[in-house]
């Protein structure tokens, strides 16, 4: 009867381990920082930002998407406000911020699922351009939640990937305003591609 139950329990470990191995997102930052813009934003009179949207032809959670869409919204509003305040100069910097790949997995998945539903991971590109359309900056943010980590969690680990990776990009933009120094995509070591 042991032998038995001991094989079950090996048969159910060696069945879990390839699903617990695929949970991984495959989404990657391209590096672990990004380049300073060309000039400091504070260059420019006007600042304005546009609506977070998926990137051309992406179709992805749009929950999700609302919600870095709010959380940058509220990191940058006071900021761009404050920038916007003071006098023209003819010069505007336009803030097109894009999701380019999100994996997200809703508490509900989480609930059922638990870590086998996998990782959560997104890639965020804001491109900031010059009045003329030149491009200023191009950073890219990068977050992710593991998958054990979001399903002991129930979701709230998942949820939370998507407030940081607004927060990655508000704050590049609030770093730069003053001098052009870059800042972190997010990622570490692991989660950038291999060149």
């Amino acid at each position: 009867m042991k032998a038995t139950r001991r094989t079950i329990l090996v048969l159910a470990v060696a069945a879990a381990v390839p699903l617990l191995q695929g949970c991984a997102t495959k989404i990657k930052a391209s590096s672990l920082n990004n380049p300073a813009p060309t000039e400091a934003f504070s260059q420019y009179g006007r600042i304005d930002v546009k609506p977070v949207v998926f990137a051309a032809g992406y179709k992805g959670n749009q929950a999700a998407l609302g919600k870095i869409a709010e959380n940058f919204a509220k990191d940058l509003g006071p900021s761009v406000q404050k920038w916007n305040s003071v006098p023209a100069n003819g010069r505007t910097l336009t803030v097109e911020p894009v999701v380019e790949q999100i994996s997200f997995k809703s508490g509900a998945k989480r609930v059922f699922l638990g870590p086998f539903a996998g990782s959560s991971g997104v890639l965020m590109r804001v491109t900031y351009r010059d009045q003329n359309g030149k491009v200023v900056a191009s950073p890219q943010f990068f977050q992710r939640a593991g998958a054990m980590a979001g399903g002991f969690t129930m979701g709230v680990h998942d949820n939370l990937m998507l407030n940081r990776v607004a927060k990655l990009a508000s704050d590049y933009t609030i770093a730069n305003y003053d001098r052009a120094v870059g800042g972190p995509t997010g990622a570490d070591d692991a989660a950038v591609a291999a060149p």
